[in-house]
């Protein structure tokens, strides 16, 4: 919390309730500051993340040459400390009865934590190392959600949706996989494709059938 004493600007005193709900909701990693467009001056600030402190110089800028059309909201914009440390930060022109610009509130989100969480997030959905293949050859369940894992991933297209040529080159890569080798392959393809037995034995038929071209001598 600042030091300034609330009472000392009625400013200060209608938007601190707001300045501190931000505060306390985001805790110890937002800076929530309010300034004096007049004197350009801070008037209070809540959680400071430098020095900075109420009476110190805001360097705003001219509020007369922001864009009108963002409506008096701008951001979020990034911001540097000199720590490294980045900010996302927004600010709110706070108007008066007669529209003129009374206050501007200024929220500043140190993103450490979520670059963090995002960096451990990452470790974690990361691959490391090619799965063993002598441990995983016989695991032909696993095979096939691969195989037709991988597809949907290439062609952002779920299963559901899967035409009869997606059908036919899945089944072809299962086909080179040799799964259905595997007695009881067809079912669990089937149930991954979610169409019938059936469909999947006409499917690996039509396949395998040679073209006319094959046939010609």
């Amino acid at each position: 919390m600042g030091n300034v004493e609330e009472g000392r600007d009625p400013r200060v005193r209608m938007w601190a309730p707001v300045c501190r709900a931000v505060a306390l909701l985001l805790g110890p990693y937002a800076e929530v500051v309010l300034h004096d467009p007049e004197t350009d001056r801070v008037l209070e600030i809540w959680n400071p993340m430098t020095s900075r402190r109420p009476g110190d110089p805001s360097l705003l800028g001219e509020l007369d040459e922001l864009d009108p059309s963002a409506q008096d909201v701008y951001g979020p914009y990034e911001k540097l400390l000199a720590d490294g440390r980045r900010l996302s930060s927004v600010s709110a022109v706070l108007r008066d009865a007669r529209d003129e610009p009374s206050a501007v509130l200024c929220i500043n989100l140190d993103r450490t934590p979520l670059e963090q969480a995002a960096a451990v997030l990452s470790a974690f959905g990361a691959p490391t190392v090619k799965s063993p293949e002598p441990l995983f050859e016989e695991d032909w369940s696993e095979r096939i959600q691969h195989v037709i894992g991988t597809y949907v991933r290439e062609m952002g297209r779920p299963v559901e949706r899967m035409t009869r040529q997606d059908r036919l080159a899945v089944l072809g890569r299962l086909d080179e996989a040799r799964v259905f080798a595997v007695r009881r392959a067809t079912p669990a393809v089937a149930g991954a494709l979610r169409v019938s037995r059936s469909t999947v034995y006409g499917l690996l038929a039509e396949l395998r059938a040679p073209s006319a071209k094959d046939r010609q001598p």
